[in-house]
């Protein structure tokens, strides 16, 4: 009986080891660099990309296709039940017999087509655009999930100041709650500590539920459920680099929107290519084989010798030459159009150029501010700290009014967040500089 009762003591034990070692597992303790990579192989936008990659190989393989012999094979059956007769003076001959049946071979091979080798460089050329493309949808990707990143990490921060507010406003308002009841302090007081109290803690459920909405958009951008548990270090935020040197212009020539833009300017250049060569001949050659029966039996497919069909064969071999001469000046037009499409294209390329250097130049003012702002507030916030807890024991001594309480104490929340702020604008404007420089695929390291 006693070895029974131990055993059913240790299940109940077991099951809390299983669910506490689940718990642990589920939340994953993600740095940046995890969440980036996670995202690089779960997000439905780079998967879809990769895909497009593949699409792209069948498109070549496809306009290949045009180029290789063309084989097609052919045959049929056909009763007649009335034949007709041909009439040739007073006579007249029974056209075919009741029971036909053919069976060929045709093959088409294009000898010269100018615009199915102009396809074929174009189909070429689309398998790298689709490969820079899914290369720029990982970028942006990386982007995405880091600036989504660090204002979880920002949000979460802001609720620990607000916590740590609660909890300060709290022991003020126990010391005035002890203060009115000797008789030493006003109504009014308590009133207004508690109008303090209720603000703080509703500014703290609007918080709580700005992370969770940051959180869910985190793991939808990463391509992870948004059940799964997550936890992320606080010092991902807090890691503040020093100024790097920067380069009067950077050089965007590495750059996948400019690489990207390029391709497109060639694949129109084909595509204006393809468009004349609507004017060059095309030359083809064909060739074919049949094999046709007939009979007034149905022992078409019998053997000779037990059949009455009679079978002959044909073959020919062919060229066939297409010279364009008028096409009421349609080729024309579309060779204008693609004109203006490639005209088009280096403009919006010429103002992706300026974008990007824009986009540089913008980065390095903003992290050069970030830092500064960094350096002045965290003076700002420990000055504001010192204020307020000297303000405090001020109060607590009967020499400063509720009022100064009150408002060194938003003073401090103020510093607080906006400390928080400036290490966001840091890291964003962080971010910013590397994908100038063309290493946003550095975070995956």
């Amino acid at each position: 009986m006693k070895i029974k009762f131990k055993q059913v003591k240790v299940i109940p034990l077991l099951l809390l080891g299983l669910l506490l070692s689940n718990y642990v597992s589920a939340q994953q303790k993600l740095t940046l660099r995890d969440a980036v990579n996670y995202a690089v192989e779960n997000s439905s936008n780079v998967r879809r990309s990769k895909l497009e990659i593949q699409g792209g190989k069948y498109k070549t393989q496809e306009v290949r296709a045009q180029a290789l012999p063309q084989i097609t094979g052919n045959g049929g059956l056909t009763y007649n039940p009335i034949i007709g007769q041909l009439v040739v003076g007073d006579q007249s001959f029974q056209l075919g017999r009741k029971w036909n049946a053919n069976g060929g071979v045709q093959l088409n091979q294009q000898l010269f087509n100018q615009q199915v080798f102009t396809g074929l460089k174009a189909a070429k050329t689309s398998e790298l655009y689709y490969l820079l493309n899914e290369n720029l949808t990982e970028e942006q990707i990386i982007e995405q999930v880091a600036n989504t990143y660090y204002q979880v990490l920002v949000n979460r921060q802001q609720r620990n100041v607000i916590d740590t507010n609660i909890k300060n406003v709290r022991v003020v308002e126990r010391i005035i709650l002890n203060q009115y009841q000797n008789g030493l302090a006003k109504k009014i007081d308590v009133d207004r500590i508690k109008v303090n109290l209720t603000n703080l803690e509703n500014q703290r459920d609007q918080v709580i539920n700005a992370v969770t909405q940051l959180e869910n958009q985190l793991k939808f951008y990463m391509g992870m459920p948004v059940e799964t548990d997550i936890e992320l270090p606080t010092t991902e935020l807090t890691e503040v680099k020093n100024l790097p040197s920067f380069a009067d212009t950077v050089d965007l020539s590495g750059r996948t929107e400019i690489k990207l833009l390029d391709v497109q300017r060639e694949l129109l250049g084909l595509q204006k290519k393809a468009y004349i060569s609507e004017y060059y001949p095309t030359l083809a050659l064909s060739a074919n084989y049949s094999s046709t029966g007939q009979s007034d039996k149905f022992d078409l497919f019998k053997r000779k010798s037990n059949s009455t069909a009679f079978w002959y064969d044909a073959s020919a071999i062919g060229l066939t030459l297409r010279i364009p001469i008028f096409d009421g000046f349609a080729t024309r037009s579309r060779v204008r159009q693609a004109n203006v499409d490639i005209l088009k294209a280096e403009e919006d390329r010429r103002e992706t150029t300026n974008a990007l250097n824009l986009a540089y130049e913008n980065a390095k003012i903003a992290l050069r501010n970030s830092i500064n702002t960094i350096n002045s507030q965290r003076q700002n916030v420990q000055l504001a700290e010192e204020i307020y807890q000297s303000t405090q024991n001020n109060y607590n001594n009967g020499l400063a009014a509720l009022t100064d309480l009150l408002d060194t104490e938003n003073a401090l929340t103020e510093a607080q967040n906006s400390y928080t702020q400036a290490l966001l604008n840091y890291k964003i404007a962080e971010i910013q500089l590397i994908k100038s420089n063309g290493n946003i695929k550095s975070l995956l390291k």
